[in-house]
């Protein structure tokens, strides 16, 4: 099961993240229906760490993020092990 934490330390993103979505080892579409859920309950301008595995979903949150218009922070790390932080 994928968890959403509340996290106020300064881990991959440029700024610390309020929110991290921890979705290492899940697929499509587990990453991005966990990145709204968290997006939802984020409050605008916290800042949503998600790390995940899964090289398809490094791609399609990026582009969900520009679609709801929201800022994308960052995006790190290899296909296989990567981090996305997002400011609601």
């Amino acid at each position: 099961m994928t968890e959403i934490k509340v996290d106020t330390r300064n881990g991959a993103c440029p700024i610390p993240a309020n929110f991290r979505v921890d979705c290492r080892g899940e697929t499509c579409p587990v990453p991005l229906v966990e990145t709204r859920k968290a997006l939802r309950k984020a409050e605008p301008g916290d800042v949503i760490e998600v790390v995940g595995t899964h090289p398809a979903s490094k791609k399609e949150i990026p582009m969900a993020v520009e679609a709801l218009g929201l800022d994308l922070l960052s995006v790190e790390g290899t296909d296989d092990d990567w981090k996305i932080c997002i400011k609601k």
